[in-house]
């Protein structure tokens, strides 16, 4: 990395993210509301520059699942805004507690909730994912580097300084935040296992597995969103059809989007052509297997249409035989992201959710519900479909981690090792704990 501002910024980082960490709930809270305040304030700013991203994507021939994931108009920043307003209402993530066990009298044990400190993020070219992104770090007290696609850039760039100038009035201010523009950044951000805590790559397969394998940061993110919709021999047709059709269609470009509708032979005949005719006014392009074929017109089904996430208006069909047979295929091809099963049969449901391994596992409902805004969680990071302290949609509990404190008066081990006997006694987790009265 050339610049040598940015480079000095990036060693003040954990310095002002622990300002930041420190700040009681209603400061960072206040901080929220200015950035929603300014973003709607300077709208005409911020769609200036995702014009000139839009025209530079329609000169390159972007591809239109892309270009999609780049528009940043009215609905997008309305959108954004409602979201770090349900951020900031919610309750606040430090310093909650988790654990309270009173090991001996007068000595207490509490396992509360900490900022995970800097959080490094590369992204797709999706703007609103960057505000997304800045409003779980602040509420969270984590300060975030943050990269996102080079098509959005102009964008980003605006996007980060209506929220920078909205910061300025408050103590923490905006240094906690850095914006990296070019490729050769990413590459630098991977070595600064001395600053960062923790790297959140959204993108590809291939680009996550090149995230993990050059650093020694610990990683958190999900490459596919290769979901599978499963059709049971008992689901209702016309619900059926309806959940699958905005699993689809409702928004292809994104990682919760359907991909592949697994159909048991009981019902394809009755399912397949109503689908298919619902399809229709988006002119989805249908790779099926030869038992689809044989019941609707549809392209050959290759192996590599399994293993595919098309995030755009095509799909993959197979007839199935058996539950059994639709989660095989499931846990062969799936991502781990999110997958769903159609039934009226209630057993049926509750096997696919215990056992297909996913993230996110649905019953008769839409997979595009897979997302941390509609679970609640004001906005997400990223979906996780690793299994470490985090999974599914990342909001502000995968952006805190755990820390222990003990409180005595003199105890020692030594009184332990020769014959005191500890009570290890659960405590309730409510009341002022030893961080004191969280506001």
């Amino acid at each position: 990395m050339e610049d040598r501002g940015i480079m000095e910024q990036l060693t003040r980082v954990p310095a002002h993210q622990r300002v930041l960490g420190a700040l009681a709930s209603k400061d960072r809270n206040g901080m929220l509301l200015a950035m929603a305040t300014a973003l709607e304030q300077h709208a005409q700013r911020l769609f200036a520059a995702n014009r000139k991203d839009i025209a530079a994507a329609d000169q390159a021939a972007l591809a239109t699942p892309l270009r999609k994931r780049l528009v940043f108009d009215e609905k997008k920043l309305a959108g954004v805004c409602d979201g770090i307003r349900q951020v900031a209402s919610l309750r606040d993530p430090i310093g909650r507690i988790r654990e309270r066990r009173l090991l001996d009298d007068q000595l207490l044990l509490e396992r509360v909730d900490v900022p995970i400190g800097v959080i490094g993020m590369v992204f797709e070219s999706r703007p609103d994912a960057l505000v997304q992104i800045i409003s779980l770090c602040l509420k969270s007290g984590n300060a975030i580097i943050l990269k996102g696609g080079r098509e959005a850039l102009n964008t980003n760039r605006e996007l980060v300084a209506v929220i920078g100038e909205s910061l300025q009035p408050f103590a923490a201010g905006s240094a906690w935040i850095v914006h990296l523009e070019s490729r050769e950044d990413v590459r630098f951000l991977l070595e600064l296992d001395d600053i960062v805590d923790l790297l959140i790559p959204r993108g590809s397969n291939e680009f996550v597995r090149y995230i993990m394998d050059n650093t020694k940061i610990p990683v958190l993110g999900h490459a596919d969103g290769i979901c599978a919709l499963y059709v049971d021999s008992e689901a209702p047709i016309d619900l059926a059809v309806t959940v699958a059709v905005d699993s689809k269609c409702q928004y292809p470009a994104v990682c919760n989007a359907v991909e592949t509708v697994l159909v048991h032979a009981a019902v394809a005949p009755t399912f397949l052509p109503r689908f298919k005719e619902a399809l229709a006014p988006w002119s989805v392009i249908i790779h099926g297997d030869r038992r689809v074929g044989a019941i609707i017109e549809c392209i050959e089904a290759v192996e590599d249409d399994w293993d595919t996430e098309y995030l755009g208006y095509e799909i993959a069909i197979r007839i199935v035989d058996s539950l059994q047979e639709a989660m095989d295929h499931i846990a062969a091809h799936g991502s781990g992201h999110t997958d769903c099963i159609v039934t009226s049969h209630e057993a049926n449901a509750r096997k696919f959710m215990r056992e297909v391994d996913s993230a996110d596992v649905f019953w008769n409902c839409s997979t595009r519900f897979a997302d941390g805004f509609r679970y609640g969680l004001g906005a997400e990071v990223g979906v996780s479909t690793q299994k470490i302290h985090a999974r599914g949609p990342v909001g502000l509990d995968g952006l805190v981690i755990g820390k222990w404190l003990l409180s005595g008066n003199g105890h020692i081990v030594d009184t332990y090792e020769k014959g005191r006997a500890f009570k290890h006694e659960e405590l309730p987790l409510e009341g002022v704990g030893l961080l004191g009265e969280v506001e």
